[in-house]
């Protein structure tokens, strides 16, 4: 990240004088061993607290923007890039290297402490998922990835500086040190941030406390170690500096809660009655009381609409209950109760299991009142057995056949879904079914993506399943929810597809809505695998 600095370079006109002429060596009130392991242990916290922001930025623009992979590429690819161009500039500022690294950590605390905060509020009151946000959150993404990687990429040089000025050493041991204090610090923070910050903080939080964490870290480093490298006037400016971004950044703690409610709102609207945090995802919950129609959203995605969502069931789960036994039944997915109420309905079911990985939503779904009467108390029936697993562990390891899978899961062109799409999942699923089973798939909305849509019915056949895809809804047929509908009548989808596979040939009970698939086949599309993913996202 830096190249060859030439540790003692001539003292520029004006600049203070470095221990009276003696050596060369700057004025320090410890032990130069002393002094040297402060500046490693600055670099550090200051490697820990760099990680904590490229981590907060992924985390969030994939959360808000989804596609994970592209999310943290352009942070990774972006960040690391600017990291080059900050160490070249910060050459410029050797001669002034303890100012130059007091401000430059006061700076990047207040743009690394504030950028989750920033980016969520862009989000909450410029736009939603989609359309012209999609663009302009990547754009603000690029920003805040330039300028965190341009300061984070100037503190190493200034660093080397630092610690060459305390005790003369050769080039490449002083770059070793240098390094190994800057990757442990990375590791912690890389740990410390999915471990603890975001589960005890949360996003917002987790970058402000950062944020304060490296202010205090440069500034005492500075101001402690270093401060005869500074005139008086340089000493007052970077302690007025450094606590008007503590001000900032803790007045800005102090009122997260405020700010994530009123940005819910802006999101949501005013109707929020449920808004949690899982290991696994946010659940917010809004109407369902005084007539409000009840939305249940996962990480932002509309989920459930209490207005059009039993359409949407209904295609799901009865052509594969009506053309076969349907005995034992297993939902993937369908943590709200709602596709388990439509299999309920069919007389001969015995036994239907759920294979849902966040128990939160299955602990909303069975005590909400407005959740509970809408999938009418479903998970109340004692035929109903709840598994608190990923669907994709499930299948590996269950002994069990079943009559009907039925597959209830997010897009497909969701990152973290796209493995539960996959041939491999498809031939577990499989594995699983009775002679005479059927595994129904929702694979998205068929008009806006048909290319998905139909890599859905390509990978499931690649498994050794024959399919019929069909198509149901579009908005003339008051069709407009399922899962991961964008947020807003304008992103509705026109229709949604669903496939229908089985060891032979299936029977639907829909052919209007086969023929209204076929009509926009895509041929020739290769399936999708867990190494090759194909769907688009």
């Amino acid at each position: 990240m830096t190249g060859v600095i030439d540790p003692h370079p001539p003292a520029p006109p004006g600049a203070p004088p470095l221990d009276g002429g003696l050596g060369g060596r700057p004025r320090l009130p410890v032990k130069a061993a002393t002094g040297r392991a402060l500046v490693l242990a600055g670099v550090f916290v200051c490697a820990a607290c760099g990680l904590v922001y490229e981590l907060e930025l992924v985390a969030l623009a994939s959360y808000l923007m989804g596609d994970s992979v592209t999310q943290a590429s352009v942070v990774l690819s972006v960040m690391v890039f600017a990291m080059g161009i900050g160490s070249l500039v910060a050459k410029r500022l050797r001669h002034h290297a303890a100012a130059g690294f007091g401000a430059i950590e006061a700076l990047l605390a207040l743009v690394g402490g504030c950028s989750a905060m920033a980016l969520y509020a862009a989000f909450a009151w410029t736009g939603h998922w989609g359309g012209a946000w999609e663009g302009g959150s990547r754009h603000l993404l690029v920003v805040f990835s330039l300028v965190i990687g341009l300061l984070i990429g100037a503190e190493v040089p200034l660093l080397m500086e630092l610690i060459q000025r305390i005790r003369r050493q050769d080039a490449g041991g002083a770059v070793a040190d240098l390094f190994a204090a800057d990757y442990v610090g990375a590791l912690v923070g890389g740990l410390a941030f999915p471990f603890l910050l975001l589960p005890l903080l949360g996003q917002l939080t987790g970058a402000l406390i950062t944020g304060a964490v490296n202010a205090i870290a440069g500034g005492a480093l500075v101001l402690g170690l270093f401060r005869q490298d500074l005139t008086r006037r340089g000493r007052r400016l970077l302690v007025v500096a450094n606590l008007v971004v503590l001000g900032l950044l803790g007045s800005a703690a102090v009122h997260v809660d405020d700010f994530e409610r009123a940005a819910r709102q802006a999101v949501y609207g005013h109707d929020v009655r449920v808004a949690l945090h899982t290991d696994v995802q946010e659940i917010v919950l809004t109407g369902g009381s005084d007539g409000r129609s009840l939305s249940l959203f996962l990480d932002g995605r509309l989920r459930v609409s209490g207005r059009d969502e039993r359409r949407y069931h209904e295609a799901l789960v009865h052509p594969a209950m009506e053309s076969g036994p349907h005995a034992r039944v297993l939902v993937l997915g369908g943590g709200d109760g709602l596709a388990v109420r439509e299999v309920l309905r069919h007389t001969g079911v015995r036994r239907v299991d759920v294979a849902e990985l966040d128990a939160a939503v299955v602990r909303l779904a069975r005590t909400d009142p407005a959740l509970s009467a809408l999938n009418e108390d479903a998970f109340g029936d004692p035929r109903v057995r709840v598994l608190h697993a990923d669907a994709f562990v499930w299948l590996r390891e269950t002994s069990d056949t079943y009559d009907v899978v039925i597959s209830d899961l997010p897009d497909p062109g969701i990152t973290a879904s796209t493995k539960l799409y996959s041939q491999e999942f498809y031939g577990l699923a499989r594995r699983v079914l009775a002679e005479r089973g059927r595994l129904v798939v929702h694979a998205g909305p068929v008009a806006s993506r048909p290319r998905v849509f139909w890599t859905v019915d390509a990978t499931l056949r690649a498994a050794g399943l024959r399919t019929v895809p069909y198509r149901v809804g579009g908005r003339d047929s008051g069709f407009a929810a399922g899962p991961d509908r964008t947020s807003g009548p304008a992103g509705a989808p026109r229709d949604w597809g669903f496939v229908l596979a089985s060891r032979t040939a299936p029977v639907l009970s829909l052919p209007g809505a086969a023929r209204a698939a076929e009509r926009t086949r895509v041929p020739g599309l290769p399936a999708s695998t867990l190494v090759h993913p194909r769907y688009a996202g």
